[in-house]
């Protein structure tokens, strides 16, 4: 791992554990910044109460989860509110659909287990499952982790189903001049990847440079000099879905260091062709 980012500039935009990332960047030898494309994410407690009361009320013939620490805090709200036992009750009673391997893991640990997941970690692998399976639900309870899912909500209208959401957390927007930072840093070619931990990072960075005319600029940095990494497929997907055709992320392991190596052995098979 020694040295495999050696004269490599990353940029890092996610905010949580940002420590941690910068000391895995100059374990192999690379600079780290520090520029967040995303502000703070906080439990949004009132309505995540209400909206508790409400499915344990009425509860939904199918539960689709798409993050673990949505689920925890789900948990934990409802053991909050002294309803803990009667959640997890409501979910046993419902046909569970997870994304992702923490998703399936939180699960688990409460003794339950999806009846569908996705098979590649991303939103578009669960849907595929789904339909698959023969999904078919009047009611759906769709827990998200504070960014929409258009795609997968667009596509359970359209099998007939009402659809109730939950958003445990909410992002607050970054500060303008992070994003102003970090955009100038990219365009310049002052940095050589930018690291993204989560789609509101890169929709807050795409949106910024649209509303200043710079997003044509952005997406061909990104074709060029600089790369555009992801801590895995549902980030991944954020920035194809951008316009951003290449992106570096590790196909199954979805860590901070694994897209580190990841990002490493690009640059390194780079280097490769161009001497050969």
């Amino acid at each position: 791992m020694a040295n495999r980012l050696a004269g490599r500039t990353i940029a890092l935009t996610g905010p949580r554990k940002a420590e941690d990332m910068v000391k895995i960047v100059e374990k192999m030898g690379g600079t780290a910044l520090i520029r967040p494309a995303q502000g703070t994410v906080f439990l949004d407690d009132a309505k995540v109460r209400s909206f508790l009361e409400g499915w344990i009320a009425k509860p939904p013939s199918w539960t689709i989860l798409t993050t673990g620490m949505g689920l925890d805090a789900l948990i934990g709200v409802a053991s909050d509110m002294g309803a803990q036992e009667e959640f997890l009750e409501t979910l046993r009673n419902s046909s569970i659909a997870a994304r992702g391997y923490k998703t399936v893991n939180a699960l688990r640990k409460r003794g339950l287990a999806p009846l569908v997941r996705d098979d590649d970690g991303s939103t578009s692998g669960l849907i595929r499952s789904l339909e698959e399976f023969g999904f078919h639900a009047e009611d759906v309870v769709l827990q998200l982790h504070g960014d929409p899912a258009p795609k997968l909500e667009a596509w359970l209208v359209e099998q007939g189903t009402e659809v109730r959401k939950v958003l445990p957390y909410q992002h607050i927007p970054p500060e303008s001049e992070q994003l102003e930072q970090l955009l100038d840093e990219i365009l310049q070619h002052q940095v050589d990847a930018a690291a993204f931990t989560s789609a509101p990072q890169v929709r807050n960075l795409v949106e910024y440079a649209r509303s200043h005319g710079k997003l044509e600029k952005l997406v061909y940095a990104f074709e060029g000099p600089v790369v555009a990494a992801a801590v895995g497929k549902m980030t991944a997907q954020a920035l194809l879905e951008e316009g951003i055709t290449r992106v570096v992320y590790p196909p199954e392991d979805e860590r901070m260091g694994s897209m580190m190596v990841e990002l490493a052995r690009y640059f390194q098979t780079e280097a490769e062709n161009l001497i050969n």
